[in-house]
């Protein structure tokens, strides 16, 4: 299996954490692509690769002649980034509820992708959760994932944790790009009720499927976003 995170990712990663901290504040400057090529032994396409997937995920912006200036957060949720909703909100009050805990289920007939043989041999593991930003619930989240050498993870805390830094953290599991639908629908049942909207008024919802640098393993997510307050932004 390879788990094997690019170089790129992992300097995207180091330089997002330091904005998020407050090492940078809005209106820093970032080290140079030189400085940062020297300090992390990296090349400058890599660099630059990271340094461009900053600025598209809005923490920085960059200026001809002047270099990466950390930019103010956007108010918008990163939730179409490969970093993750946890991300790309940063430091601002990002709760997640569980709502059902990890646990191992067979898969439904009419799964909404296609799925391989050893995906259906394996299992799945489905949760629901419910994240919410400044006490407003924005997204009702259902994860699917393969039950491939992923142990114990059923077991694992996710309240108020990022299911992307979990995967990462103790498994070496990396989003590396994915597909998704996105249709306008109107809040009905639970879905309303989670996200305290009238029934009948508009929801986003998302199916994802998301790939790995596990190459048989993919993370599937049917998302319900509620965006009367926060749009939401990213890219692939």
């Amino acid at each position: 299996m390879r788990t094997n995170i690019p170089r790129h990712k992992k300097l995207y990663d180091i330089l997002r954490k330091h904005i998020t901290e407050g090492i940078y504040k809005e209106g820093d400057l970032l080290p140079s692509e030189n400085e940062l090529c020297q300090i992390y032994g990296m090349t400058r396409p890599t660099v630059r690769q990271s340094l461009s997937t900053l600025a598209n995920d809005g923490y920085i912006r960059k200026h001809q002649g002047k270099g990466s200036i950390v930019h103010r957060l956007p108010r918008d949720i990163g939730i179409l980034s490969v970093s993750g909703t946890t991300s790309a909100v940063g430091d601002r009050n990002l709760k997640t509820r569980m709502i059902v805990k990890p646990v191992l289920v067979p898969w439904d007939d009419d799964f909404m992708f296609v799925l391989s043989d050893m995906e259906k041999e394996s299992g799945c593991i489905y949760m629901e959760r419910l994240r919410l930003l400044d006490e407003v619930p924005i997204f009702y989240d259902i994860s699917y994932i393969a039950n491939i050498n992923l142990p114990r993870i059923t077991s694992r805390q996710f309240e108020n944790k990022s299911l992307f830094h979990i995967l990462r953290t103790h498994y070496h599991i990396e989003v590396t790009g994915g597909e998704q639908r996105i249709k306008a629908i109107p809040a009905l049942g639970k879905t309303g009720r989670y996200l305290r909207l009238e029934e009948g008024e508009p929801v986003l919802h998302l199916e994802r499927k998301l790939e790995t640098n596990n190459p048989v393993l993919f993370l599937y997510s049917s998302i319900y976003c509620n965006t009367k307050k926060y749009s939401i932004f990213g890219r692939f």
